[in-house]
This record gives C-alpha cells, structure tokens and sequence, in this order.
C-alpha cells in the first residue's frame, strides 16, 4: 500500500499534502483551528474546540510517551516517494504508530462528540493530515491506521472522564404553560441593535429566526429612541391581549427588561441568545436561536425564578434573572471574563484577584443586622457552580434560593485573599462566607455606593433588601428528546 500511494500522481496534491503535513507538526494547525472555532461559532463550538484540544492532548500523551517507545518500527525507505512531495525535515521518532494522526483523529472526534456539525467540517482536514503522513513518505498505512484507532480512544475516553452535554441527565425545572406558534404565528421579537454581538460570525440570528419562524413580527429597537423598557412594556400588553408571546433578541441586561416586561403581563418570553455572554439563556438550556425556535413551535416552556431588589427608601423594586452585586464583584467578574478565554478560568481568577485586591477598598455595612467590613456582597438567583468564588453557571432557574457570597475584609485580608486564590478554591479561607438563603437585607450602605445587576449598573440607596419570587417567569426552553 505504502508503494501504491507513492506511485500515484496528483499534482494539485503535491502542492497542498506536504505544506498541511509540515502545518500539524506539534498540534500547531489543530490549535489554530481549535481558536477560529471558539471565535467564530459561539458556546458550542467552544465546547467542541476545547473537548478536541483535550483528546488532542491525551492522544499525544499516549503516543509519544509509551507506544512509540515501545514499538520503535523504523521510518520507511524515501527513494519510492517522489522528491517533490518529500518533507524538508524528516522526523527523527519512531515510525509506528503516527503521532499526526492520531492527533487528528483525536480532534476531530473529540469536536465531533460534542458537535456533529463541527465534527462534520473538521473531519476532511482530519483525513487530510492523516493520508498526507503516508503521502509525504514519512508513516506505513499501518502506522496511520493505529493513530487513528490510538486518537478516536483517546477521544472517547475524554468524554469518559468529561461526559458531553449530551450526555448529562436535564435539570429538573418545573415546565409552565406556553402557547405552541407554528411558524411563530403570535410571536413579537424586540431586536436590541445595541446589544453586544455574540461573535455570531458564520450566522446571522435574526436571518435564522425568519427562516425557520416566518410568521413572527419583529420590532426593532435602537439606543437613540424611546427606552428599551417602554418599548418592551407597549409590545407585552398587545401580545398579552392577542394571546401570543413575547420574543427578545440581545444580551442579558434586555433580557432582564424584556422578562419584566413579560411578568408584568402575563406572557411567555422567548430568548433568542444575541448578547455578548447570553449567561441567562446559557444556564436556561438555550444556546442557539433554533433552540428557541423549535421550543416556541412545541409550546416547551418552564418556569423560572426572579430575584427581587427592594429599596429601602421606598423607590420601585428591580428584579436578575442572574446576578446582584455590590462592592469589588463587578471588577472581579470583568477582568475574570475578559481573561478567562484566552488562559483559563484559573488563571483568570488568580489575574482577577490581584487587580481587584490592588485597587479594591473594603467597606462597612450591616448585613442581616450585624455590622459587617467586607469586599463584596455577591447574590445570585438559583444557585451556582463556579471556580474559586466565582461563580460560573446555574442547573436549576427555580430552587427558590439566593446564592449568596461575602468575602470580608480582616487583618491581612490582602495577603490571605491573594494566597487562597494563588494556592486554592477561596473557599478555603474563612474571609469568605457563602450561604444559600431566601431573604438577604442590607444596610448602612455608602453614600453614592454601586451595585450591579445583570449586567447594569445603580446607585445603591442607604438599604436594601433581596428576595425571591418563585417560579414567576415562563421561558420557552425544548425539553430533552424521550
């Protein structure tokens, strides 16, 4: 076989084999592809990018620590292959199994396991780099062969220790009444133009939703007209009277409007994702606009809890669907997500913590009635997994729970925040307190003191007050196949 392909004559070939063969050497074209994914296709394709490096990794791993050492078969004799398809540097490992291909395969398995429409377009590079490996001269089919078989193992057995989404059971959520709009008859979609883009580069949302929803109306909103909030509240009380539902496409700050909007009438909201985070529909189960589509064409919807913020000068309540802040939480939740992509949710943290502990001053309130110096109060609505306190995403939107977390200020606090975070989860340390709990009250606040919510940003009065309304939002959301 190894002579076989060294007879055969593609020109168009010789020029393009030898250049993606020399491309993969030490992952480099694979972590490439891995980058353009993450940037172009949104969570997903992050997943699947991110689960192809992993297999990626454990395939090498396997392949140059003990299988090659342990075969060491000899490279095949060149003088068959043509000059013009040899490589300029010959490697001088072992030749069985291929180290190339396997890392291939592992990638695009791996992408593949967690999305078959990625796995799809990275295959035929896959099998490119691996025939390249016998083309160029370097591999026997054989050692082709067992890097593939050595890459698709190391594929599943990452998804062994890390199982898909697809393979996790669905949270329990309480499912709601919703009405079925085949087409999107009854449907209204409010398009945030100023709202962060998602990095939809190969899609464009909007284009999608008419496609597969051609009956929906949309109504768009732009930052140099009349709020996003009375635009919501006009649209929710027409749909409300028509018995439809109403739709929002943007980040999770018109979300939080559009699910006041929707509460305050009674209707269903759809959430399109077209924000530049989308933490609410993420942690709803939404992660694509057909996602939605298909849910608000099935009537699948669940209901969800709000958080409520109380002033305590008597001002009109607030509502998250995520997140309340106050103190240096903000900052951290920043400097984490601006990092996080690019090296890590661990080192992200540790990045975070420094800054903030540098610039950061504590302040002293009252919380529950006991006088308290602290960082950051931090509640979010339903609990939360995270690294360190940070936390990251949510499995149940109704458990009638706020999630609360407080890193208090101390003698040497400074020092000890930056070494739990450099050595350890911060909830190591005593400086953080967390609780889950159905009624927080603050007070004695700052004058002229910040908190943030979903995204935006207050002025905190002397007092306030959280709680929860359970189960008070119906969200289109599919449910899992049977």
């Amino acid at each position: 076989m190894f002579h076989e392909v060294a007879r055969l004559h593609w020109p168009a070939a010789e020029q393009v084999l030898p250049r993606l063969s020399r491309s993969a050497n030490h992952g480099l074209l694979w972590f490439g592809i891995a980058g353009a994914m993450a940037a172009a296709g949104g969570r997903p394709a992050r997943r699947a990018a991110v689960r192809g490096v992993a297999s990626l990794a454990v395939a090498s791993a396997t392949v140059n620590t003990v299988v090659k050492r342990a075969a060491r078969r000899k490279r095949p004799l060149l003088h068959a292959v043509p000059l013009v398809r040899q490589l300029s540097r010959q490697p001088f490992t072992t030749s069985f199994p291929s180290g190339h291909s396997a890392s291939a395969a592992a990638f695009a398995v791996g992408a593949a396991l967690e999305s078959r429409r990625w796995g799809a377009a990275v295959a035929p590079v896959a099998w490119s780099v691996a025939f390249s490996r016998v083309y160029t001269g370097v591999h026997y089919p054989s050692d082709v062969l067992a890097g593939i078989g050595l890459g698709t193992g190391a594929a599943f057995a990452v998804r062994g220790l890390v199982p898909t989404r697809a393979q996790l059971a669905p949270p329990a959520r309480p499912r709601a009444d919703a009405p079925a709009l085949p087409g999107g008859r009854g449907l209204t979609v409010v398009l945030n133009g100023a709202a962060g883009d998602s990095v939809h580069l190969l899609s464009d949302p909007v284009a999608q939703i008419r496609d597969q929803l051609p009956f929906a109306e949309f109504v768009r909103w732009e930052s140099n007209g009349a709020p996003l909030s009375v635009l919501l509240d006009r649209t929710a009380r027409t749909i409300a009277a028509s018995g439809g539902a109403l739709g929002v496409l943007g980040g999770d700050g018109s979300i939080n409007t559009a699910a006041h909007a929707a509460v305050r009438h009674g209707v269903s909201l759809a959430v399109f994702p077209g924000g530049t985070r989308n933490h609410f529909a993420y942690d709803l189960g939404v992660e694509t606009v057909a996602e939605t589509c298909r849910a608000v064409e099935a009537g699948e919807a669940v209901a969800v809890d709000l958080g409520l913020v109380e002033p305590g000068d008597g001002g009109a309540p607030g509502h998250f669907l995520n997140t309340f802040s106050l103190g240096a939480y903000p900052d951290l939740v920043r400097i984490r997500e601006r990092w996080s992509h690019r090296i890590g949710a661990w080192p992200a943290s540790v990045l975070a913590a420094l800054e903030v502990l540098r610039t950061a001053r504590p302040m002293s309130i009252k919380i529950n009635g006991r006088d308290r110096r602290v960082w950051l109060v931090f509640a979010g609505n339903c609990a939360y997994r995270g690294v360190n306190a940070t936390p990251v995403r949510r499995f149940d939107l109704a458990d009638g729970l706020l999630d609360v977390r407080v890193v208090h200020a101390g003698r040497l606090s400074r020092t000890r925040l930056l070494l739990a975070a450099l050595t350890g989860p911060l909830r190591g340390t005593p400086l953080l307190a967390a609780a889950r709990l159905r009624h927080l009250d603050l007070a004695d606040l700052p004058e002229g003191e910040l908190f943030a919510y979903d995204g935006e940003v207050a002025r905190a009065p002397r007092q306030l007050s959280l709680s929860k309304s359970n189960e008070a939002l119906t969200a289109y959301c599919p449910f899992p196949a049977p």
